[in-house]
């Protein structure tokens, strides 16, 4: 009887974490983590702020919730994020005028003068890689369906 290829292996003891496919992700985003470090050391910015400031590139003057809803991230998480992006001139709160309770996070010209130096840390990540563009795009959309499957799951 052919199993389908998504259904676990009925086994009584746990695997391996070698052959854990959790693990092998787990090992990935830290990898990836450790590449961009040196990278963007020299931007002033750890891995979380690039993360923050790659969503303001794409749309300055969005209000946090948005900011943490894109990346995932609770306000706990974020706010002293963006304290540090702050007290590094790179973006600025400010009040929305429809909605006093909302705050809207916008760039700096400081903080847009970087998405020039930036690019090049897109181009050394390639360059780590390995694998072809194509290649690349493949592995983010197969990571993307992965989640959206495992966001779909019931909480234990």
């Amino acid at each position: 009887m052919q199993k389908n290829p998504g259904e676990a292996r009925e086994t009584s003891l746990p695997e391996k974490v070698e052959t854990q496919l959790c693990f092998a992700v787990y090992g990935a985003a830290h990898a990836f983590t450790r590449t961009y470090k040196p990278l963007l050391e020299p931007l002033g910015l750890t891995y979380p702020q690039y993360l923050v400031m790659l969503v303001l590139w794409d749309e300055d003057g969005q209000p946090v919730r948005a900011i943490g809803d894109r990346l995932g991230l609770d306000s706990g998480t974020l706010s002293p994020l963006l304290k540090r992006l702050e007290q590094a001139g790179l973006v600025k709160r400010i009040r929305d005028t429809h909605d006093e309770r909302q705050v809207r996070i916008s760039l700096t010209d400081k903080g847009n003068e970087m998405r020039r130096k930036a690019a090049a840390v897109t181009k050394e990540i390639g360059s780590a890689v390995g694998c072809s563009f194509e290649e690349m795009e493949r592995l983010r959309d197969d990571l993307l369906e992965l989640t959206g499957r495992l966001a779909k799951q019931p909480a234990a």
